[in-house]
């Protein structure tokens, strides 16, 4: 796939910058709007131009960049320093690094064992961390919203998904995203929730959401938390 230099356009009185690609796999002109910017990908041999395209399509690609220019000022700094604040179910806690066997976090700080720090780096001690804690909580509410729900999964996965907070196999496997451990307690409750309860309905009828309800009343207050506070559990720039 051929790339040009970035491009600009005047849209709707907008200053827009845009990617051109030339795929030999496209079939038809396509836009995309997303963290990165605005990229237009078109067939190697086509009559489009880009500009036609994004004219044609101004009011999308100026509402959906001010949505994405809107989200990225949101994106916290982080700093992987000592002395720096990182979430844990909710509240800031202090990153320490010391002496210690392995590291562990407490009501107030993270406590980062030194000699992990040195062979890695206090990110992916960081990391690794939240990892750990992740499983063991994940495990321990998932099993107990199994036994009240009557339900069984197979297995466990915490993973590493950027825009994905979890998932539910056929086989019986959850797949949940370590990223929530920087939520409160309630919102990783509510995903659990959601994901065991498509152990018993796959779509999200009337039925799942019944479901959904009955171990989490206020599932909808907790679903309007993550889509508004989404930017909140990023760890990263790497999570863009």
């Amino acid at each position: 796939m051929a790339n040009s230099p970035v491009h600009e356009i005047d849209l709707l009185g907008e200053s827009v910058e845009y990617e051109v690609r030339y795929s030999p796999d496209a079939t038809e002109p396509r836009l995309d709007v997303d963290i990165h910017g605005v990229t237009v990908t078109l067939p190697e041999s086509t009559e489009s131009t880009p500009t036609e395209l994004l004219q044609e399509n101004a009011v999308w690609v100026t509402e959906k960049k001010r949505r994405y220019d809107s989200f990225r000022e949101q994106i916290p700094e982080r700093r992987f320093i000592e002395g720096e604040d990182f979430p844990y179910l909710g509240e800031d806690r202090e990153v320490i690094v010391e002496r210690r066997p392995s590291s562990e976090v407490d009501e107030e700080t993270f406590r980062l064992a030194e000699h992990h720090v040195e062979d890695t780096s206090l990110k992916r001690a960081l990391e690794s961390l939240y990892r750990r804690k992740a499983r063991e909580r994940f495990e321990s509410r998932a099993e107990s919203f199994a036994v009240e729900m009557g339900v069984s999964y197979e297995q466990i996965e915490v993973r590493n998904q950027r825009t994905k907070w979890g998932s539910c196999s056929t086989s019986g496997t959850l797949g949940l995203n370590w990223r929530l451990m920087m939520a409160p307690p309630e919102i990783i409750d509510y995903i659990v929730v959601h994901e065991l309860a498509h152990l018993r309905e796959s779509s999200h009828g009337d039925k799942f959401w019944s479901l959904v309800g009955e171990y989490d009343p206020e599932y909808k207050d907790h679903a309007q938390w993550l889509e508004q506070n989404s930017t909140k559990l990023m760890f990263s720039e790497d999570d863009l």
